[in-house]
């Protein structure tokens, strides 16, 4: 089967995802400015889960057009991924209420961690069509981002816990930084293959 089902099913429920995310925004009820300062914990838990949500868009686009095709695990690990990703709502709204709270910044953590470990799972399932020679395989060579987000979120969820919340929020957010620079591995191997093949 071909993967462009699956991308575009992907694509509506990321799209529906940030959809619920902004609607959790609630306009304040007067027009003083001192209302909108009141919103950021609520306004910066959105903004880092959008970005999020931007790293996950782009990065599916390239690790499917990566894939030779969709087996029934690849759709079903992709949906595996799309679960934890719809769960970053809630948890965005859990600690954006509670301004970054110990236990909704932890649950936020879990969720990015679960989100990772997800993805990764996607990525192993390609790699185990394509096999070892595969295009996705010879792309992520060792994957050094993708090892060390996981400890990333890791020492996140910890700080949140054992130290301060915000020192877990800190890791998040250099996590995210991490991958908004394009990661072109994907990209390039997929154009070396179109050009000699």
């Amino acid at each position: 089967m071909s993967t462009s089902r699956l991308e575009a099913f992907s694509d509506g429920v990321l799209a529906i995802i940030i959809t619920i995310m902004v609607l959790e925004l609630k306009v304040p009820h007067d027009a003083l400015l001192g209302s909108l300062g009141r919103l950021w914990p609520v306004f910066s838990s959105y903004v880092l889960s959008f970005i999020y949500i931007g790293i996950y868009w782009n990065n599916h686009h390239h690790l499917m057009a990566a894939a030779d095709e969709a087996t029934g695990s690849i759709l079903w690990a992709n949906l595996h991924l799309l679960f934890w990703l719809s769960l970053l709502p809630f948890t965005t709204a859990w600690m954006g209420e509670n301004e970054f709270d110990r236990w909704p910044t932890i649950f936020y953590g879990l969720d990015l961690l679960a989100c990772a470990i997800a993805y990764y799972i996607l990525e192993r399932r390609i790699v185990s069509v394509q096999g070892e020679g595969g295009t996705l395989a010879r792309a992520l060579g060792n994957d050094f981002k993708g090892k060390v987000s996981p400890a990333l979120y890791l020492a996140g969820i910890a700080s949140a816990w054992f130290v301060d919340p915000w020192i877990g929020v800190a890791f998040f957010a250099a996590t995210a930084l991490m991958w908004v620079v394009p990661d072109r591995r994907i990209e390039r191997e997929v154009e070396r293959e179109d050009r000699t093949g």
